[in-house]
């Protein structure tokens, strides 16, 4: 919903400013508008001070989830998570894949009268679960649910299943940036914007002043409407227009996920935390994932990681009711905040998971919106309800259409095993690739076709072709080893990128006719980064396996660069 009143007066697309609507923010909501918008017609710029998907959006659970626990406080939050799951499947079905769950319930002198209340509970979620093709629920005894998943506890006394999605969040941004690009959206990644301008009598938005990070460089880009789709960064953005950071208040919470190096069971299995807190281990395309904490965040934006507390408060939980995950390999950690609505007093995990837009049209900035709260579930209806706002202002008869309108990629089925054939690589490396880009896998066909050299691995946790490493940066708007990683999963697998990194910062950096020794800069940033959302996660006897690891790495790594120099030196020149 909307705060304030609506604009005074409706302004004509296309008029004297250069853009219609300056986006800033490329999270899914922001790239969500950037898309709507252009299909309506409106001229849009985004911009995005990081990368795509560099905040929640990239570190989210990974699913287009209804909410089950919403029933009970906020039940409009599952009927729009569930309501948009169903469209973003039909937009991107390469993109979603089925997450069964089991919710255990563990033995106790009221655990009979718990089994019979979660049926009944999740008789209501079965309302919802047609709107997302999802399977109903169904009541299952201890035997059963150990038959299911054998690593269970074995003191329960049964338990429920339901039915979920999930999603990679990366590359759904980066799906809706490209729509958005090709159909007319002017892109500005790494880049933030210094200042939003307004006209001194009326207070309307008149333009923004922009700052490429990489160069330097500045400019101005005149508009006549900014929407601040910055997430958790909200309140900074709006006082860029002068604002009070209060008028875009947030209730920013931390929420931490802990990856394993495969899937760890069939099905994800729903626990408990010390203190109550609903927490999962979930099998994620091909690791497991173990989430999440929800606690406020008074930090660093920019610099968020996991600690080694909220690692060890969710292996806890989960081992109560699967015991194996203590013995499991960790690999990874991430962490992202959550752009709540504000709300003072109610624990985190009670605060509401809607959505808002407020015009500040109410506080003397007309043509200045804010996006502020909503999950990676609902995306596509925030952004249909924040351009149906522009719309209004600009006077625009066309309707929504990105509910019907295939994402790049989700317009054909492509077979993986077809295309492992044609291009005579592994089987794997084609699901892989057919997943992340769909029909635009043929893309990266035509490259190894003209260029078999192409076909080579770089990452082989993932795995990641080369060929799909320079589209990264050639099509998808990479510049560097954290972002072709965002993209791809390249590094995020078993060695934590250090049988990766620096091949895939010579291809970056070939690329980008940059010289070899930035490319060399980058593979270094990023092991430095995973190794420090790594080290929260690593036991005493991993710690010791890992430092032999990176011990041999560096010395394979100095022997590649010897050689590397060798040939370089032997070049004519």
């Amino acid at each position: 919903m909307a705060d304030g009143p609506p604009p005074s007066s409706k302004i004509a697309p296309l008029g004297a400013a250069e853009v219609d609507v300056v986006v800033i923010g490329g999270g899914v909501n922001g790239v969500g508008v950037a898309r709507d918008a252009t299909m309506r017609g409106l001229k849009v710029a985004l911009f995005e001070r990081n990368d795509l998907a560099f905040g929640a959006s990239g570190n989210s659970s990974g699913m287009i989830h209804g909410g089950p626990r919403y029933l009970t406080y906020d039940p409009a939050v599952t009927e729009t998570s569930c309501r948009d799951s169903g469209h973003i499947q039909a937009i991107a079905p390469h993109l979603l894949f089925r997450i069964p769950f089991l919710a255990p319930v563990e033995a106790s002198a009221r655990a009979r009268v718990m089994l019979t209340l979660m049926d009944a509970f999740f008789e209501g979620y079965d309302e919802f679960q047609p709107l997302k093709r999802g399977k109903p629920h169904t009541k299952l005894d201890a035997d059963e649910m150990r038959a299911l998943e054998p690593g269970l506890h074995g003191d329960i006394v049964g338990g429920i299943s339901f039915d979920e999605w999930g999603i990679d969040g990366a590359r759904l941004c980066v799906a809706n940036a490209l729509d958005a690009a090709e159909r007319g959206a002017r892109l500005f990644v790494g880049t933030t914007v210094d200042a939003i301008e307004r006209r001194e009598d009326t207070g309307a938005v008149v333009a923004v002043r922009f700052r490429d990070l990489r160069n330097g460089r500045t400019g101005r880009l005149t508009t006549s409407a900014v929407v601040n789709a910055t997430g958790a960064w909200a309140p900074v953005t709006a006082a860029l227009g002068g604002l009070d950071a209060g008028r875009a208040r947030v209730r920013p919470g931390k929420g931490i996920h802990i990856a394993f190096d495969r899937r760890l069971t069939n099905y994800a299995i729903a626990a408990r935390t010390i203190d109550n807190r609903q927490i999962f281990l979930e099998p994620w395309q091909n690791i497991s994932v173990v989430g999440t904490t929800d606690d406020d965040f008074y930090g660093d934006l920019d610099d968020v990681v996991a600690t080694s507390e909220e690692v060890r408060y969710l292996v806890q939980g989960i081992a109560r009711v699967f015991p194996a995950i203590t013995q499991a390999r960790a690999i990874h950690t991430w962490a992202g905040v959550r752009p709540t609505l504000h709300a003072f007093g109610p624990h985190e995990d009670a605060l509401s998971r809607d959505h808002r837009i407020i015009d500040h049209a109410a506080h003397g900035a007309p043509g200045l919106y804010s996006m502020i709260g909503g999950k990676l579930a609902s995306y596509r209806l925030f952004a249909e309800e924040m351009t149906d706002v522009l719309a209004h202002r600009f006077a625009l008869g066309a309707s929504c259409a990105t509910h019907k309108t295939f994402l790049p990629g989700g317009d054909e089925v492509v077979d993986p095993f077809a295309l492992a054939e044609r291009l005579e690589i592994d089987a794997v490396a084609a699901r892989r690739l057919v997943y992340r880009h769909g029909s635009r896998a043929r893309l990266i066909e035509e490259r190894i076709q003209s260029r078999p050299r192409e076909a080579a691995v770089v990452c082989p946790c993932e795995p990641v072709l080369e060929a799909e490493v320079r589209h990264a940066v050639k099509s998808e708007l990479a510049r560097s080893v954290e972002d072709v990683s965002r993209r791809t999963r390249l590094g995020l697998g078993a060695c934590g990128g250090m049988r990766c990194a620096l091949r895939c910062g010579q291809i970056v950096a070939e690329e980008r006719e940059l010289p070899p020794r930035l490319g060399r800069e980058m593979a270094v940033r990023f092991l430095v980064q995973k190794a420090r959302a790594r080290v929260v996660a690593l036991g005493p006897e991993q710690a010791r396996q890992e430092s032999l690891a990176i011990a041999a790495t560096r010395s394979e790594l100095g022997v590649r660069e010897l050689s590397l120099e060798g040939q370089a030196e032997s070049e004519p020149r």
